[in-house]
């Protein structure tokens, strides 16, 4: 519990807590877990200091949410000698980490991240990015809340590093941490700016299937969106529309949400809980929504225990949720983080908002992939399978599932028996894999009426 202290009191508190990261990192011993912030909100400067006692270590564990760089620590120790790394989500330099055995996933529900901190994660020290200190002896945890809170609760040490580049998010609940819970403060040398994400080149693809989506939004929708082209061609889509008067209830905010606001197609007005306002848990993109959160009262950011808590979300009506996918079978299972025994993301809140969306008074859950991928080899492959790549995770089972677009089509899994959901599935293949996808429907014994699919 914060005390309430004098300005005065509070500067006299942070001069006394205030040292430089190499002093900081000291209080790490071998054994320790370390956990690092998440996502754009990860310490460089602690973690650079870290790797400089790699030579003091041994089997110091840390975790972070989808690294967004390659630690100081791993490109220090590429054996993992001294310091083994673990991401909650996978990122493109977790896969590139993972392919040289030098990260581990961890398997996570995310709406249940609050209870699995509290009764089965060790956190011994936690480094955690933040914004200056208030007048009221607060720090921001900017564009994080996620898991932090949590963490910040469980860590035996904690130490913030303050940085003038990070955005004060607005709460919500869970987004400040007081100097009274902090035991070192490390002032940022280089105040380096939030990762900027690069721009996703956007396929004509990518616009069919936002097409498809925007053909089943209505007036008042509540929206989530996933990460990627596809999500953010639906955000410019809708900012382009006649649409109005749309909420957010999201796990992620993007810069697509920034352009729809603007636009004015959300108000958050038709809302049951959080009227009005932008409720996330974390945010990711640009310049723009950096700029866009910072200080503004319409973005509520919340621990993700609330934000992705399926009976939660499902209290707004026409919940909507947008998310991509890697593949999906003709049993309607959905893999949307692995191929084979290869991590190339995490659950996240995919199964969250689905199985939200379909509580949800009028609401929908869409599971969005394009038809075809092409392998680096040049051969062009079905996205939809006869059953997942061998060794490949669920991310959504079948008896979750809702709706799976393609640009080909709309096909929805509730209330489907097998054959049904494998016709629907074949009739938004590409045309090319359709027969084959019918044989291999024969074969496993899922009884396809041929005569009724679609040329």
């Amino acid at each position: 519990m914060a005390t309430i202290l004098s300005q005065d009191l509070l500067e006299d508190q942070y001069r006394a807590k205030l040292v430089t990261a190499d002093e900081a990192v000291k209080i790490v011993k071998s054994g320790d877990w370390v956990q690092y912030g998440e996502f754009v909100m990860q310490p460089k400067e602690l973690d650079a200091a870290l790797a400089r006692r790699v030579n003091e270590l041994e089997d110091v564990k840390i975790r972070c949410v989808t690294i967004t760089m390659i630690p100081e620590v791993v490109k220090v120790d590429p054996e993992r000698k001294h310091f083994r790394f673990n991401d909650w989500h996978f990122s493109a330099f977790s896969r590139a980490m993972q392919a040289q055995n030098l990260c581990n996933y961890i398997p996570v529900t995310y709406h249940e991240a609050k209870k699995l901190i509290e009764d089965f994660v060790e956190i011994d020290v936690a480094f955690v990015l933040v914004a200056p200190m208030d007048a009221n002896g607060y720090f921001n945890l900017g564009t994080s809340n996620s898991i932090t809170s949590y963490v910040v609760e469980k860590a035996k040490k904690l130490v913030v590093e303050v940085n003038t580049a990070v955005p004060v998010c607005l709460g919500g609940n869970g987004e400040s941490i007081h100097i009274s819970q902090v035991d070192y403060v490390v002032e940022s040398v280089e105040n380096q700016k939030l990762l900027n994400l690069p721009e996703t080149p956007i396929t004509d693809v990518d616009r069919q299937i936002a097409a498809q989506v925007m053909e089943l939004m209505e007036d008042g929708s509540c929206l989530q969106l996933g990460i990627g082209a596809m999500p953010n061609v639906v955000g410019s889509m809708i900012a382009e529309s006649d649409l109005k008067d749309l909420g957010v209830h999201t796990e992620m905010l993007v810069d697509s949400f920034v352009d729809m606001h603007e636009s004015g197609s959300i108000t958050g007005k038709m809302k049951d809980i959080d009227k009005g306002k932008m409720v996330y848990t974390f945010a990711m993109g640009t310049d723009k929504l950096y700029d866009f959160l910072d200080g503004n009262p319409v973005c509520a950011s919340y621990p993700v225990h609330y934000t992705n808590d399926p009976f939660i979300i499902a209290r707004n009506d026409k919940v909507f949720a947008i998310n991509n996918a890697i593949e999906v079978d003709l049993y309607s299972q959905v893999a949307s983080e692995a191929i084979g025994s290869r991590q190339i993301s995490g659950t996240g809140g995919q199964l969250d908002f689905i199985f939200a969306a379909f509580r949800s008074h009028g609401g929908k859950g869409l599971i969005c992939l394009s038809s075809t991928t092409t392998l680096k080899d040049g051969t062009v492959v079905s996205r939809i399978r006869p059953t997942l790549s061998p060794g490949t995770i669920v991310t959504v089972p079948r008896t979750i599932n809702y709706y799976v677009i393609t640009e080909y089509g709309i096909a929805l899994m509730k209330g489907r028996t097998t054959w049904q959901r494998a016709e629907e599935l074949i009739n938004i293949a590409h045309p090319d894999f359709r027969d084959e996808l019918i044989k291999e429907a024969e074969k496993m014994k899922i009884w396809v009426r041929t005569n009724k699919l679609e040329a």
